[in-house]
């Protein structure tokens, strides 16, 4: 059985992040963690991780073909070659990234990294599949140089960790290396919202190409962290594409030809702030403040803890799970990460949410059984227990803490 060991990020991830809460409350700076946004922040990493887990292998098999056909140059493997890919590797990302900011669709995949209001090790899983396959088109052009496919796929891993690691208030501004390196002072300007941070510092893991191409700016007053619009949502589906709800919404009100095409390719910050609050109307996206009752976050809890152990499993073993297998824990996760975005909102329709997922499984049971035929059976019975104990009422009950102790934002 082929085991990928690449799992073990996943939990080591948790345990980063557990390690920087609890520093967080020795120095008593736990506000900057809060329940709801890191609960979010976590579900779109899982989410992120769950589907590449479908196109990884074509990154590689992508690059392996452009090295192979289309090389320029036929660049060695010694030592001296990996700083050289891995300054390549930046540069490569600082356009990306400073593109993904000022392009409209590409900022339609990016913005999710940057709604959360609070700065922690959680916000770094704030990565989109549709981020990861933008960002792997720009990096062929590492191989289209002719940096060997398994250099750049090394690269690539050490690159993303030490981003990671600059998701962070904790550590502070770190003298001289903040003249070298994108430190997490640096990098906590980048996701700031005030208006002189706004598109600065795109490095990753340098600052050179900042200083080179005038979007440098160091840290001077405290950051406040998130969009200059946020988003008044922890909907899973919401924080993934409302964006391009807003860029369609645009293209249908734009006039002519170039209209069109800005609505599209154009500048986020020409995008018109009006279409946002009509359609937070129109999807009923009105977040609430909720003080959560300990069963609700239990349940909460015990639902991000399963999908996350599914997750590290599937990671693991995903070679040797057949597609029906693959297809069945991709479906279920997504389903029940929605349905922790619909828990964090408190919202009325999830109880039929619910009884949606526990069909999924019936009918993924009844058909490893060959027994599909009879998945009616739970289907009535859900119905003669609603009728008869009033499940949803029960389960508002339990799980709800929707008609009270709510505050409008």
């Amino acid at each position: 059985m082929t085991v990928n060991y690449l799992a073990f990020a996943i939990p080591a991830f948790f345990i980063f992040v557990f390690i920087e809460f609890k520093i967080a409350q020795y120095q008593k700076k736990a506000k900057i963690f809060k329940y709801e946004s890191t609960v979010a922040n976590f579900s779109v990493g899982i989410a992120e991780r769950l589907l590449n887990l479908f196109i990884a292998a074509s990154f590689y098999q992508v690059y392996n073909r452009v090295y192979t056909n289309y090389a320029i140059f036929d660049i060695s493997t010694k030592w001296y070659v990996w700083i050289l890919l891995l300054l390549a590797t930046d540069f490569v990302w600082y356009w990306y990234h400073r593109l993904g900011h000022e392009i409209n669709f590409l900022w339609a995949a990016h913005i999710v990294h940057h709604q959360s209001e609070e700065f922690n090790l959680s916000a770094a899983a704030r990565i989109t599949t549709i981020q990861a396959i933008f960002r792997n088109v720009f990096w062929c052009i590492l191989p289209l140089l002719g940096f060997h496919p398994n250099m750049i796929i090394t690269i690539l891993l050490a690159h993303g960790a030490y981003s990671f690691f600059t998701h962070t208030q904790l550590a502070g501004k770190l003298g001289w290396l903040e003249n070298i390196l994108i430190t997490p002072s640096l990098h906590g300007v980048h996701h700031a919202s005030d208006e002189k941070y706004l598109d600065k510092n795109y490095g990753d893991v340098f600052v050179f190409w900042d200083k080179l191409f005038g979007t440098f700016q160091k840290e001077e007053e405290a950051p406040k962290y998130g969009l200059t619009h946020p988003i008044k949502s922890y909907s899973f589906l919401w924080q993934h594409f409302h964006y391009y709800l807003e860029i369609g919404e645009a293209y249908r009100r734009a006039n002519g030809f170039r209209a069109k095409w800005n609505a599209i390719f154009g500048s986020p910050a020409l995008m018109d702030q009006n279409i946002r609050p009509v359609l937070e109307e129109r999807y009923f996206q009105q977040r609430k403040q909720y003080q959560s009752k300990p069963k609700f976050k239990t349940y909460l809890n015990i639902q991000l803890t399963g999908v996350v152990a599914m997750l590290t499993g599937t990671t693991m073993f995903y070679e040797s799970l057949t597609s029906i297998h693959k297809i069945a824990i991709a479906v279920f996760i997504l389903v029940t990460l929605i349905n922790i975005g619909a828990l964090l909102e408190q919202r009325k329709w999830i109880y039929y949410l619910e009884c949606f997922r526990l069909i999924l499984v019936f009918g993924y049971l009844f058909y490893r059984f060959d027994i599909i035929e009879f998945l009616i059976l739970p289907v009535v019975g859900l119905i003669i227990l609603e009728r008869n104990f009033s499940l949803n009422s029960l389960y508002k009950k339990h799980f709800f803490s929707y008609q009270s102790n709510t505050i409008n934002t």
